[in-house]
């Protein structure tokens, strides 16, 4: 299974039709995306396939997956969020279900002790093979019991004059990756990931 994921940059950044042209340059089984707008819906006039998106509360983004074939309907898991007054809407992980795999498609929060406890939250509501994929925000290493960091090992996000960061991940449990890599950056600040799985007994 191909799978890409990708940070669109909310509003100033990818649009409908560079998310198609990624679609029909790759061929995913399954493309998940954060800071999709309302807009990014028209992707499936572009290039056809199914798209569901799960807003943000009191942002103009959210979560979106698009799948050449329809899929059930996504669900959400609520995540811990900051106790801190004027932090941002509690986030959510759009839990999706394709080929006996549950993916978690995610946006992490900054705090780095924050994000660390969202994961395992995550990892909690999840039985079976499991990918939890997205925008991390995490810096430095990442330890889930059961579960292995696949995705590439570039960086993938340099915001202005930042210094760049490894942001997206690929985590994952009883499967294993035979392909992972960054992709060109486009109009966005993060590089898509792509990552090609198979089952864990298919391994040797």
């Amino acid at each position: 299974m191909r799978l890409i994921s990708w940070n669109l940059l909310r509003r100033v950044g990818a649009e409908a039709r560079e998310v198609a042209a990624l679609i029909e340059d790759y061929r995913p089984d399954l493309m998940l995306m954060q800071e999709a707008t309302e807009s990014i819906a028209q992707v499936t006039d572009l290039c056809g396939g199914w798209f569901y998106r799960a807003p943000m509360q009191g942002r103009i983004y959210g979560l979106a997956v698009w799948s050449p074939a329809p899929l059930a309907e996504p669900g959400t898991v609520r995540l811990p969020a900051s106790v801190m007054p004027g932090r941002v809407p509690p986030r959510l992980a759009l839990l999706v279900e394709a080929q006996g795999i549950t993916f978690a498609n995610v946006h992490l929060s900054h705090g780095q002790m924050l994000n660390r406890l969202q994961l395992r939250h995550i990892a909690r509501q999840i039985d079976g093979p499991a990918v939890i994929v997205g925008d991390y925000n995490a810096v430095g290493p990442i330890r889930l019991r059961g579960y292995r960091d696949v995705g590439p090992r570039q960086t993938t996000c340099r915001a202005g004059e930042m210094v760049p960061f490894r942001l997206d991940r690929c985590m994952v449990r009883d499967l294993h990756a035979h392909e992972a890599r960054v992709l060109g950056r486009g109009s966005s600040d993060h590089h898509p990931i792509v990552v090609t799985l198979a089952a864990a007994a298919a391994e040797g």
